[in-house]
């Protein structure tokens, strides 16, 4: 951006010009006429809507953003360029973290990166003080209506609550009536969407009860923004957040059968549900395991998750699933969410699932309009947060009085979506003509029980960054809701988050996420407290104690906070919890066993190509033993499709097919199809990996298939060449960063049985794929001739380690030695099957020792001398001056060897265990005593 595009700041007098003048220079909208302006902490006057740059019309900034942007340098740091600087790291951070939202995104599609603004949304102590009271109100006033509902239905029968909007809301459970909750409490985790009106004052527009998104996301809004800002967040005095995490864990374990030593989970619907990044973030930061339904059964009216260890008693549940999928039994038939038998664990006292099934008709709009009377009638109470005036059209006095008021509401569905109620999108009566808001009005009358109507609220607006795309970056203003959280305690009370998400719109209004919303950091301001004499921290720390004290797991890596993998959770209050062992679920086992096997195999058939293609552009191209090989494994592989010419009869037909194959999306042995399903794998165990572990493979995927679309890799005519140069360079660059996952696989992940089970992926992979590729080297002669012998070095990644160790004695009993028998070679056949026996052995705890007699069926190559393999008197020292009479006695000896019984044995023993560790711990299919989940 150059100097006269980025808006100049307001000079003053002398050498620092007026903060707030330099500030309010960058701003080049403010609120819409009669909305709040969060920026300058007031209703924004119809002559500073129309002239934002007038600062006689608008107000000034508010005390909160004058504190805001005190510690920055405003003749640098509030520039343009600084802050476009600071939003590009926002967004580097974000795409780092892994931070994504999704609308149930397929498999084939790249996840969107989650959105968030540059500034917080900042809440006063007086804001906060009526935000905190009302909600703490409404919570209360929400599990009395929930134990009435489900008890005596006292309000029911007074009249005081309709029928329509309880027992016939299509979330009402008929089958939770007369139960009584678990631990005490119906309710232990609520959102409260708030706006803030042109009074200054919060106005409640709906709440949340069934599985409300946020409180993972907003935690991670936290650390990105205070990182943008470690000064500010620590003039403003932010409250903390982690508080409120422990609470919430140690208020479920209080309250759950077990008690202290309670095992609880976070139920997901799955990888693919939009906010599951949040899942799995949560999970790890809360401790908990992240469990799809069907690796939970129903045991004797108790809960149990399916393990490698076995059945785990699973003794509460923090819900993120909808209430009418958890059950199949008794609830949706067709669902593959939930768990059968759930809702009968729930009925007899055996587990806490928060909230407790049934709470969805809390959710309805039209229920707001009888909060009031029912605060009074249950609390003595008047409400100290209002909620925006509702009209339910179900009553015959209410519809009467509110179809004329149309234009000036919002007409809101009063059942919720999939469901057999009418629903529909929000609809803004003053954007309709009045031939469409006659035609609604006849709508209502049709089906009044189905609509509701709020009045419209202005809402208020919040500063963004907005970054110049061909002009000058500026501060907007985008509408702004505001999402607040009470989670239940250890007493069994209520506690505030003190913090939000904050949801903004488009300047055409409130949007979804989906639909092109955003979201900001919501800092609550810390009432004045007198001066400390505490000593003071380096800035960038004390912007994150909170993190640092509070969650010590919380790692600083390559600048930026994350996760550690094998821990990142709040400490339990009980030592027999801390110390209990990390469960692996029969389905992330499998996840893990495949994701080593795919990560394996992507790395064998990359190796694979690239030795294929320098073998086609070099001197050896014309070589039929080397060609029948590339021909032979490039086809067994499914690296080219059926049909292709060889290598032997059409050199680059061949050659472009094996390029063409590398992204072939309908091939289900592609490179591409290989790296795409190590992601698909690691997706559903995403809470056990690191962020960098995470970010390795989605950027290794993403280049990869980014580069089929490359101008130097265009698809070529039929009658040109590809440009393998640039296929061998991509190809590289893709070697590399499957090295450095490996790594990451190797060094950075908890060695528990999860992780043996993709070691033993990997090992699987590697034994089967070498064995056949040195059988069928051996077979077709290469070992005979000098650039056969260097291929399947290469091939076996042991080059170097060859000249190391035999310089140039290139004989068959050298390569036995260093391929086969070499107990130091992770490449050799040897150490991978002495590596994989190890890991079985270490399984024997599981499914009664099942796997150490698979572990003998490997066989013992490490103590077999070279020669026992390869006999001496087979072929001579292969020598450039003896080839002719070399490759003789190899085309003679070379298929009766004791080498080829060797590599048959280990080909069938890699395929038999890997089908007997998935009939042991995956499908389940083996002897009844093996079953560990069924």
């Amino acid at each position: 951006m150059n100097e006269r595009s980025q808006p100049q700041l307001t000079p003053g007098p002398g050498p620092n010009p007026d903060p707030a003048k330099s500030w309010l220079a960058l701003a080049q909208a403010c609120a819409p006429a009669g909305h709040w302006d969060e920026l300058r902490g007031a209703v924004t006057p119809a002559a500073a809507a129309e002239n934002p740059m007038s600062m006689a019309a608008a107000p000034a900034l508010s005390a909160a953003w004058q504190r805001f942007i005190e510690p920055l340098n405003t003749s640098s740091t509030a520039s343009a360029a600084e802050l476009d600087s600071r939003m590009a790291q926002l967004q580097r951070q974000v795409r780092d973290n892994g931070i994504t939202y999704n609308v149930y995104a397929a498999a084939d599609q790249p996840q969107r990166p989650w959105s968030l603004d540059l500034f917080p949304l900042v809440l006063s102590p007086a804001d906060w003080h009526q935000i905190e009271a009302g909600v703490m109100q409404r919570m209360q006033l929400l599990e009395c209506i929930m134990a009435d509902a489900y008890g005596p239905q006292q309000l029911l029968l007074r009249g005081q609550l309709p029928a329509a909007l309880v027992q016939g809301h299509p979330a009402y459970l008929p089958a939770m009536q007369g139960v009584a909750p678990v631990g005490g409490r119906y309710l232990s985790l609520a959102a409260f969407d708030l706006a803030r009106g042109p009074d200054g004052c919060w106005w409640l527009l709906s709440q949340r009860t069934q599985a409300p998104s946020g409180l993972g996301y907003l935690l991670e809004n936290r650390q990105i923004i205070s990182r943008q800002f470690p000064q500010a967040f620590e003039a403003l005095a932010v409250q903390r957040l982690a508080g409120t995490y422990r609470s919430l864990i140690d208020g479920l374990k209080a309250r759950s059968p077990a008690g202290a030593a309670a095992h609880i989970a976070l139920l997901t619907p799955g990888p693919y549900n939009e906010t599951y990044f949040e899942h799995a973030y949560l999970a790890r930061y809360l401790g908990l395991s992240l469990v799809q339904g069907n690796d939970l059964t129903v045991r004797e009216q108790k809960l149990y998750l399916k393990t490698l260890q076995g059945l785990q008693p699973v003794h509460g549940l923090l819900k993120r699933v909808d209430d009418d999928w958890l059950d199949p039994l008794e609830l949706r038939a067709d669902s593959t969410l939930g768990v059968p038998g759930l809702l009968q664990a729930v009925r007899s006292g055996n587990l806490l699932v928060a909230n407790t099934p049934g709470s969805g008709f809390l959710e309805s709009n039209a229920l707001l309009g009888f909060m009031p009377a029912l605060a009074r009638e249950l609390l003595g109470q008047e409400l100290q947060l209002p909620a925006i005036p509702s009209w339910w059209c179900g009553e015959a006095a209410a519809l009467q009085d509110v179809l004329p008021r149309i234009p000036q509401c919002v007409i809101k569905p009063t059942y919720p979506y999939h469901t057999d109620r009418q629903s529909f999108e929000p609809v803004l009566g003053h954007t309709l003509s009045r031939p469409a808001q006659n035609e609604w009005a006849e709508r209502i009358l049709r089906d009044p029980d189905a609509h509701t109507l709020q009045s419209w609220l202005p809402l208020s607006h919040q500063p963004i960054w907005q970054t110049g795309v061909g002009g000058a970056s500026s501060i907007q203003s985008r509408p702004v809701v505001l999402r607040v959280f009470a989670v239940v305690n250890a007493q069994g009370g209520w506690q505030v988050l003190p913090g939000g998400l904050a949801r903004l719109g488009t300047p055409e209004g409130m949007a979804s996420m989906q639909r092109g919303g955003s979201s900001a950091d919501v800092w609550v301001q810390a009432p004045s407290k007198p001066a400390s004499t505490a000593p003071q921290f380096p800035r960038r720390l004390a912007a994150h104690d909170e993190e640092l004290t509070a969650a010590p797991d919380l790692v600083l890596a390559e600048g930026a906070f994350s996760f550690s993998a094998s821990a990142g959770r709040i400490p339990a209050a009980s030592d027999a919890s801390a110390e209990r062992q990390r469960l692996v679920t029969s389905r992330a086992a499998e996840n893990l066993f495949w994701m080593g096997r795919y990560t394996e195999r992507t790395e064998n058939t990359l190796r694979m190509v690239r030795l294929s293609l320098e073998i086609l552009g070099s001197e050896n191209q014309n070589l039929p033993s080397l060609l029948n090989f590339i021909t032979h494994m490039a086809t067994r592989h499914g690296l080219v499709r059926a049909g292709v010419p060889s290598a032997t009869q059409a050199h680059r037909v061949f050659e472009r097919a094996l390029i063409a194959g590398l992204w072939d999306s309908e091939l289900a042995t592609s490179v591409g199809f290989n790296l795409r399903s190590v992601r698909l794998a690691a997706a559903s165990v995403r809470e056990r990996l690191s962020p960098e572990h995470w970010r390795l493979l989605e950027q290794a995927e993403s280049r990869f298939f980014q580069g089929a679309n490359a101008p130097d890799l265009a698809k070529p005519a039929a009658d040109s060449l590809p440009n393998s140069v640039a296929v061998q360079r991509l190809l590289a660059d893709t070697s590399q960063m499957l090295a450095a996952l490996t790594g990451a696989q190797t060094d950075r992940m908890s060695r528990d049985d999860g992780w043996r089970l993709l070691s033993m992926g990997r090992h699987i992979e590697r034994l089967e794929f070498l064995s056949n590729a040195l059988s069928q080297a051996v077979q077709l002669e290469l070992v005979a001739e000098q650039a056969g012998f260097d291929a399947v070095l290469d091939l076996f990644d042991s080059t170097i380690s060859f000249h190391a160790q035999h310089q140039q004695s290139r004989t068959p009993q050298a390569l036995m030695d260093l391929l086969v028998t070499d107990p130091d070679n992770p490449r050799s056949l040897g150490w991978v099957a002495h590596t994989l026996r190890s890991r079985l052995r270490r399984m024997g705890h599981l499914a009664d020792g099942a796997s150490l007699p698979l572990a003998e069926r490997l066989p013992a190559l490490i103590g077999l001398s070279p020669e026992a393999l390869w006999p001496l008197r087979t072929t001579p020292s292969v020598a450039a001056s003896a080839w002719p009479s070399q490759a003789s006695q190899a085309s003679q000896a070379s298929h009766c060897l004791p080498l080829q019984t060797t590599l048959e044995q280990c080909q069938s023993a890699a395929r038999e265990v890997s089908d007997q560790l998935c009939s042991l711990f995956f499908t389940h299919s083996g002897e009844a005593r093996y079953s560990v989940g069924a």
